[in-house]
């Protein structure tokens, strides 16, 4: 497998409820690397460029205003396959239906609160570290 670029954010439920050094863990026991990291907010122009696909969607306005409403942990991750590694790692998006032992199915709330965003594809990965790493 090649090594990978790929983003990932702990989102403002996940730095509130003080996630951040276990789901840091997770990603580096897997044998991934945490390349650059910043803790901040989200722009509302970050947020948009971001989450562009859903624009028009009922949820988006909420969304928006949930990813701006407080700090999150911005990741650049690599490794081997890192893409496919860190979603495994998250879980499903909906911590329902997250299995224990994901980060979504240990800590998320629920789809709005579900603790974690990871780019899904390399292409996604390039252009999330673009909007939030310039």
């Amino acid at each position: 497998m090649a090594i990978q670029k790929t983003y990932s954010m702990i989102k403002p439920d996940g730095v509130r409820n003080g996630h951040i050094g276990e789901i840091i863990n997770r990603f580096e026991r897997a044998g991934l690397t945490v390349e650059r990291m910043e803790l901040g907010m989200v722009t509302p122009e970050q947020a948009r460029a971001n989450y562009a696909e859903h624009e028009g969607k009922p949820f988006y306005d909420g969304l928006i205003a949930y990813i701006t409403s407080g700090p999150v942990v911005k990741m650049v991750i690599s490794g081997e396959g890192a893409v496919a590694k860190c979603r495994s790692l998250m879980g499903a998006t909906n911590p329902a239906e997250a299995a224990p032992g994901t980060i979504r199915g240990d800590f998320g709330l629920n789809m709005d609160e579900n603790v974690i965003h990871g780019s899904d594809s390399p292409e996604s990965a390039e252009r999330e570290i673009n909007i939030f790493f310039n």
